[in-house]
């Protein structure tokens, strides 16, 4: 097996995805650029894209990486305008572009396009929730879009399932499509919701980094491969798993924190990176086999099918966004009003990305009668011109739009009012904890060492102290391990006040990752000194 393609494609995209950080163009964008031009460049592999790769293995863990950062309580709160977009979109944009390409292809079945239909119905969110992380868009706009990219998947994979049943023959029904998408959907999530318990009892009964991390690696696939196998959705038993790994995090060994958040990061560059570069690398398949289709016909249909993409998310979006609010008193009291900026955004950050095209590369080459395929290479190009074409023009636009838009801030006193709080409110339940241990003669110490944990608990910052090579004459354990222990014990305690806080909802889970980090960092740091 020559690995010198993989790793030049690994290789070539990272260089190319660290040039990136230095311009204004979103990373995709380059890395499909860089692709589509090294695809011409002469003696350069055919770089193929196997949906038996790429679903299985690539898609489990970047669906891992988005959702275990992902917030489960804005998630929540988000539920029906996400699942209006992962469900209500996908379903609808598959019908109606199926339809677009049914009225202008001659000789394109229904069947065949409503395959495509499904194949470019979900968006890929990833560049959008960057772009909107970076230029600092409301919160809830960026849950919503980050929330749909996570569930859009598992719908979409299901109505390909059923589009590509009655292409090929097998007789599919609306009656057995919808009962296969709450099979897979239900069962999907059941599945994560059996997994995700022993998992995390496992994550916090392992005592070594490295293993919690290897499990963490494994976590995955895992889950992606038992639903697979039991005719579920993988992605659903994805992100259920990593929303409640997410959500439980701070039970985790803090060494294991801080590691695993270096390897993950690691890892979503690395395969970000290399899926990108992946779809510019496609054309020359996609061309080779465009055959007949070729020239200003194919243009045409790649044109008109672009555009019914991006009109028909504007159709869905602006009434899946005031409608209910209208129609529906629960909505109103419960729900934040949405605005005519926030729906535009939505409903422009549409951009696909490599699971249309891995999808697009499962369409069988004949029917079950031995019949070629109807018009697959077209159906192979009409994606990948979506993909190109979505990631340019709404990649490259929406970044600008935003700024356009005027989006209101973050209130950057709020934000730190509410920080200061905590870490108040932590400081002082760690400070009665400290105060409570120091008066057991098993805990005693030096009082220079009992300075410094409480000025560690008030100023949050190092400082020089002397260590004492003593034992405790009642414990036998040296000042340094008194010194941990206490040190865990304060730390203990204000991250469970932090998570209060967090499940309270008085900082959001951004605000606790960052505090929980600071804590982790702490943490570390007294183990490294004291050792």
């Amino acid at each position: 097996m020559d690995v010198m393609p993989l790793l030049l494609l690994v290789a070539g995209s990272a260089a190319v995805a660290g040039a990136a950080r230095r311009t204004p163009v979103p990373a995709p964008l380059l890395l499909v650029a860089a692709g589509l031009a090294v695809s011409y460049l002469p003696g350069v592999p055919d770089y193929t894209l196997d949906p038996g790769v790429v679903l299985p293995l690539l898609l489990p863990p970047l669906l891992y990486t988005s959702a275990v950062d992902s917030s489960y309580l804005d998630l929540r709160a988000q539920l029906r305008p996400v699942a209006l977009l992962s469900v209500g979109y996908v379903l609808f944009a598959t019908v109606a572009v199926g339809w677009v390409a049914y009225l202008i292809v001659p000789g394109l079945p229904l069947t065949a396009a409503l395959v495509l239909g499904a194949v470019v119905a979900p968006p890929d969110a990833v560049a959008a929730t960057a772009v909107a992380r970076r230029v600092g868009l409301p919160s809830r706009i960026t849950t919503i879009l980050q929330g749909e990219s996570l569930l859009n998947d598992a719908t979409a994979i299901t109505a390909f399932k059923v589009a590509l049943a009655a292409a090929v023959g097998e007789g599919a029904t609306w009656a057995g499509g919808v009962r296969e998408f709450l099979v897979a959907a239900v069962g999907g999530v059941g599945i994560g919701l059996v997994l995700m318990a022993p998992i995390h009892w496992l994550r916090t009964h392992l005592h070594e980094a490295l293993l919690q991390n290897t499990l963490s690696l494994l976590i995955p696939f895992v889950a992606y491969g038992v639903a697979e196998q039991l005719h579920a959705s993988g992605v659903l038993a994805v992100v259920t798993v990593a929303l409640y790994l997410g959500h439980r995090a701070w039970e985790v060994d803090f060494a294991t924190r801080l590691q695993e958040e270096a390897v993950w990061k690691m890892v979503a560059f690395v395969l970000e990176s290399s899926v990108f570069a992946l779809i510019g690398l496609q054309l020359q398949f996609v061309l080779k086999g465009l055959g007949r289709n070729q020239g200003a016909a194919a243009a045409w249909y790649a044109i008109a099918v672009f555009l019914a993409v991006v009109a028909v998310r504007f159709v869905w979006v602006y009434p899946s966004a005031f409608l209910p609010r209208l129609l529906f008193r629960g909505v109103r009291e419960r729900e934040e009003s949405p605005t005519w900026r926030g729906a535009m955004v939505t409903a422009w950050a549409g951009m696909r990305g490599v699971v249309s095209l891995a999808i697009a590369f499962s369409i069988p080459v004949t029917t079950h009668d031995g019949a070629p395929f109807p018009q697959r290479n077209l159906l192979l190009f009409l994606t990948f011109t979506t993909v190109i074409g979505t990631l340019v023009v709404q990649g490259l636009t929406l970044p600008p739009l935003i700024r356009v838009l005027k989006f209101p801030g973050r209130d950057a006193q709020a934000v730190t009012l509410a920080e200061a709080n905590a870490q108040a409110q932590a400081s002082r339940a760690a400070e009665r904890r400290l105060e409570e241990l120091l008066t057991d003669e098993r805990n005693t110490l030096p009082e220079p060492l009992a300075e410094r944990l409480r000025a560690v608990l008030e100023r949050r910052r190092n400082a020089v102290w002397e260590r004492l090579g003593q034992t405790n004459p009642v414990t036998g354990e040296s000042v340094d391990d008194t010194y941990r222990r206490l040190s865990r014990e304060m730390i203990g305690v204000e991250r469970s006040v932090f998570v209060r806080l967090r499940d309270g909802r008085y900082i959001d889970d951004e605000m606790l990752r960052t505090l929980l980090r600071r804590l982790d960092l702490e943490e570390a740091a007294a183990y490294r000194e004291a050792a």
